[in-house]
């Protein structure tokens, strides 16, 4: 059979009626063939041979003509029912048909247009052509306005967590609305793309889907903040905002982001460079700026106190990282993968510009009164809290701090190169900036003039931050031999306190074992010197303070067995072998020891005298 004669089969005769439905005859539609520029060809097409097989272009013909019925019933330019009616209502069955007669129809036109252009069949099937492409927009458009809620981010994300177990075992019972739906959608995406309309299928898709995810990130609270704006904000606003951001960034790459990647990659598996090129469009200006903001807030005010806000945002930020290189993982998307490390980098350098201020704050603290009584300066308080928070964030500071970056001296890494403890980067940033608090307390305790007083104020401040140490995560950074050194440094000072508080009452005594008493008048003078010096020591150290229970108790102890022995000793020995006049005994050994309880509360020398003398 020659097609350019053909016989008058059936098939012909359909084929003339096709052509008179369509409004066009052999000629018109030669003319129109070779006017055409060209028609759409699928990039996935296998050609047919180049050899002409008239027995196959008989089945083509057949093809084109099968097709006809079903897909001029759903021309939506055909009827105005057509126009308000949906094929993909009606059924899968009947949807499935059309899917499948547009495929033959797509199979006939690359047939005819490899092997016989010029024929007239060509003009018929590109007209049967439109008129599906015409009804599958409209139902592409249908599907994905009408099922928002079965395509919502949660639910498309949910499936795609389940997706490895859902192949497999799906039965008829658990093929859920998305299930069905997605299916429409993406073999209505397939035969489209394979038809060469992947375009017009494209623009739909990303349209509706951008409002989406535009209008999700907006629910969630993502905008467009400027760092003028940032910088105008109170520190509680901002504080709120940046909670808040944690909250949204954790739902939009988890769940949002997620599930438009599933859904993509699932309607437009036919081709990579449509999906990747249609996921990019649809996420990236949203994506960018949710994950931009951090970038923003470390560009701002660097405040000691805003750092553990900025490491709960690294942390954020470094929790969805992972995911964040898994979604966006093509090169259409890589900018917003970028963003999100570029993030992260200027939050480190923000956090550690921070704390190298911190360090500087110390170093210039410029309180110039010395802490009464010699107690805790509100210098060690304030900034061991604060290092001792930074311990509960080691696992962060671990990812910010490292040898080449670190902001402490490298004469100072030097020094502690071969303990272990704080070979970490985060211990020997911690041990640092402890140092140079100590550093800062040796100045604030020349302060006094009394230099016995010094040493119990350097005594309670170093004891304060061994505690701290002891008893917080510090003790698991800095070690704990770290730890029992400097405890062993508090007893120095302490020992110190008492050489230099207590030796003009210790002196004014015989030492123990002496056989020389002397005379009444030798013992009348010592016990003179002895109350002097007692109750000059006394009168000074009830105002002095120790806050620890502890170290107060501890030093109370070792000065009472330095001072009330000896002190027993020429006592008894006086009253014994020589008549002293009472009346210079004003202390017996055991008012000593009552005496020295009142050491060390911060109370006048009056109070406590009135409280002895009660007694």
């Amino acid at each position: 059979m020659i097609l350019s004669e053909p016989p008058k089969s059936n098939t012909t005769t359909k084929l003339m009626h096709i052509k008179e439905f369509f409004g066009f005859s052999h000629s018109s539609s030669s003319k129109s063939l070779h006017s055409s520029s060209s028609f759409p060809i699928s990039a996935h097409r296998r050609l047919p041979p180049s050899s002409y097989d008239p027995s196959e272009s008989a089945a083509m013909e057949e093809a084109i003509i099968n097709s006809e019925p079903i897909i001029t019933k759903w021309d939506p330019d055909s009827s105005e029912f057509n126009r308000i009616t949906f094929l993909f209502r009606h059924g899968r069955a009947e949807s499935g048909e059309f899917i499948d007669s547009v495929n033959s129809l797509r199979q006939a036109m690359d047939f005819f247009i490899s092997a016989n252009s010029t024929s007239s069949v060509l003009v018929i099937a590109q007209k049967l052509m439109q008129a599906a492409m015409r009804r599958l927009e409209k139902e592409f458009y249908q599907i994905l306005s009408e099922n928002r809620q079965n395509l919502d981010p949660e639910s498309i994300s949910s499936r795609s967590s389940d997706r490895s177990t859902a192949d497999g075992e799906t039965g008829g019972d658990s093929i859920t609305e998305f299930d069905r739906v997605s299916a429409d959608l993406k073999s209505i995406a397939d035969c489209m793309i394979d038809s060469g309309y992947g375009k017009e299928c494209v623009k739909i898709y990303k349209v509706i889907r951008k409002s989406i995810v535009d209008e999700t990130l907006y629910r969630l609270g993502t905008e467009k903040f400027k760092i003028s704006r940032i910088l105008k904000w109170n520190w509680d606003s901002l504080e709120q905002i940046i909670k808040n951001w944690m909250n949204s960034v954790n739902i939009a790459v988890n769940t949002l982001f997620r599930g438009e990647r599933f859904l993509c990659n699932h309607v437009f598996s036919r081709s990579e460079r449509i999906r990747e090129s249609c996921f990019s469009e649809i996420t990236k200006d949203g994506a960018i700026t949710l994950l931009k903001f951090p970038e923003l807030v470390a560009k701002g005010k660097k405040d000691s106190d805003k750092i553990f806000i900025l490491m709960e945002l690294y942390e954020a930020n470094s929790d969805v990282l992972p995911e964040i290189e898994v979604i966006f993982d093509s090169v259409s998307t890589s900018d917003i993968k970028t963003q999100a490390q570029t993030s992260m980098t200027k939050l480190a350098d923000s956090i550690r510009d921070i704390l190298s201020e911190f360090e500087i704050t110390i170093q210039k603290d410029s309180s110039k009164n010395p802490t009464p009584g010699g107690g805790i300066h509100p210098l060690t308080r304030s900034a061991m809290s604060y290092i001792s928070s930074l311990g509960d964030y080691a696992s962060t500071l671990s990812d910010i701090l490292t040898v080449e970056n670190s902001p402490i001296p490298s004469s100072y890494l030097e020094t502690i190169a071969a303990d272990d403890a704080l070979s970490s980067p985060v211990a020997a940033q911690l041990g640092w900036l402890i140092l140079v608090l100590l550093c800062k307390l040796d100045t604030k305790a020349e302060m006094y003039r009394d230099v016995s007083l010094s040493y119990l104020f350097l005594a309670n401040n170093l004891n304060f931050i061994v505690k701290t140490a002891a008893t917080t995560n510090l003790k698991t950074l800095i070690g704990v031999e770290w730890v029992a050194n400097h405890r062993s440094k508090v007893k120095v000072y302490a020992a110190n306190y008492e050489a230099t508080a207590w030796n003009r009452v210790m002196k004014s005594l015989p030492e123990r074992g002496s056989e020389e008493v002397g005379s009444a008048e030798t013992a009348a003078e010592g016990f003179k010197s002895f109350n002097a010096a007692f109750e000059e020591a006394y009168r000074k150290q009830t105002s002095w303070r120790v806050e620890d229970g502890n170290l107060r108790d501890e030093l109370k102890m070792s000065i009472a067995k330095k001072v009330v022995p000896i002190y027993r000793e020429f006592y008894e020995g006086c009253l014994e072998k020589m008549n002293v006049n009472v009346g210079v005994v004003r202390f017996s050994p055991d008012d000593l020891g009552n005496y020295l309880s009142d050491l060390f509360h911060g109370v006048s020398s009056s109070a406590s005298s009135s409280s002895s003398s009660s007694r």
